[in-house]
């Protein structure tokens, strides 16, 4: 039953993929060590692309605010680690929940099931923060 869904799931993504210039990745996995099997269907879409923001921390969490959508996303950042990203932010910030405006160049990862987009992060820029005239 769960095979048959997951099949129908990735043929109408697939569908959707090929009728789009830009590049994709897709991965799908069935969670086994969960109580409810569930299945995660994850489409990257590759391409790096700026986006300009505001970068908010607090309670463990990193999101980044569009400038443009004001639409909400997850960070990831790639070639960091994530226990020195949380002291820059702290240190430049003093605070949790303090935005910093932000130029973030990355690419999306969605969870198509969990309707979560995240926002993974190559490389990014502190342009202003909150509050400061600095």
């Amino acid at each position: 039953m769960i095979s048959k869904h997951k099949n129908i799931a990735l043929v109408l993504l697939l569908i959707l993929i090929n009728s789009c210039s830009v590049q994709f990745q897709i991965n799908t996995e069935l969670d086994i060590d969960s109580e409810e099997n569930e299945i995660k269907i994850i489409v990257e879409n590759t391409k790096q692309k700026d986006y300009l923001g505001w970068w908010i921390y607090g309670e463990g969490y990193h999101i980044f605010k569009d400038e443009l959508t004001l639409e909400e996303w997850d960070l990831e950042f790639l070639n960091e680690d994530i226990e020195e990203i949380n002291k820059l932010y702290l240190a430049v910030c003093e605070m949790e929940y303090f935005p910093m405006e932000c130029k973030m160049t990355g690419h999306f990862r969605s969870d198509i099931i969990k309707k979560q987009k995240t926002l993974i992060v190559e490389s990014f820029e502190i342009l202003y923060i909150q509050g400061c005239d600095e």
